[in-house]
């Protein structure tokens, strides 16, 4: 048994979970890169893949993950050949795709499942679409995200693993064919497994909401954004979506290079002044 998740978080998570479970036991595999941020056109091929990674390179160009790519810290390709490479090498192989209600999860099930039509029913999904659980303080409460589940309620979690059908083998690659090809940069989830895309600066405006005319390091502002906003992202994106916002002429003053999240503040332009006076 091969279990997939989206996000670093997951690993540990679901491991614990197994070490308390013997019949869930099986290796733990990561999909790294977010599927519901950057160009998905063409993705499955050689383009579209050097595509995406320039994008990528720009992103983090200059930031905290500067130089990830060229690393290649992130190869999902290559995780997915593997995938292929174990279920061809052993029949009784099958892999458990762990899914939570979040865009992210989402985009990741799309980009993978629509590579593994061959292997129908030996596919499982463990979707926790609106699902209760209980958290360490014995409260309910419906996860968006896997890692905050406790491990002994992955217990419960297993017996929801089904095979991915047929229909859906055949839709769910259309939708995601769709989503490629609409051009667009950023994903949104709208309930179940449907997902709406936006343009690059979709997050922009609310991200403005937390500048004040007080200087603030970027990081303070991507901190609070990323607790107070209904709509989150990852960290490396907002950082890039505000050095963008002071290049080009979003009407706030910088102090410091445009580099990393703590080498810069950002204010309202001429707030301070006007405050002080």
């Amino acid at each position: 048994m091969i279990h997939i998740v989206f996000n670093t978080a997951d690993v540990d998570v679901l491991k614990q979970a197994i070490d308390m479970e013997a019949s869930i036991a099986g290796e733990v595999i990561e999909i790294k890169d977010d599927y519901a941020v950057g160009p998905v056109a063409d993705i499955f091929s050689e383009e579209g893949r050097a595509a995406r990674n320039e994008w990528w390179k720009q992103v983090l160009q200059g930031g905290d993950y500067d130089g990830l790519v060229e690393k290649g810290v992130v190869n999902d390709d290559a995780t997915a050949a593997l995938l292929k490479e174990k279920l061809d090498a052993d029949e009784a192989e099958v892999i458990w795709i762990w899914a939570a209600q979040n865009k992210h999860d989402v985009s990741g099930y799309y980009w993978l499942m629509s590579q593994l039509k061959d292997y129908q029913s030996r596919i499982f999904i463990l979707y926790l679409n609106n699902l209760p659980f209980i958290n360490e303080k014995g409260h309910i409460f419906y996860p968006e995200w896997i890692h905050v589940i406790p491990p002994k309620e992955f217990l419960k979690a297993r017996k929801l693993a089904r095979p991915i059908t047929l229909s859906e083998f055949e839709v769910d690659p259309d939708e995601w064919k769709r989503l490629c090809g609409e051009g667009k940069t950023v994903r949104i989830l709208e309930g179940g497994k449907k997902l709406a895309q936006f343009e690059a600066d979709y997050y922009d405006a609310d991200l403005r909401k937390f500048i004040t005319p007080e200087w603030q390091k970027a990081s303070k502002i991507i901190h609070q954004f990323l607790h107070k906003n209904k709509q989150t992202t990852g960290d490396a994106f907002l950082l890039w979506r505000l050095k963008t916002l002071v290049t080009e002429g979003g009407n706030l003053d910088v102090q410091g290079e445009l580099k990393g999240m703590k080498d810069f503040e950002i204010k309202l332009a001429g707030k301070a002044e006007a405050v002080q006076s």
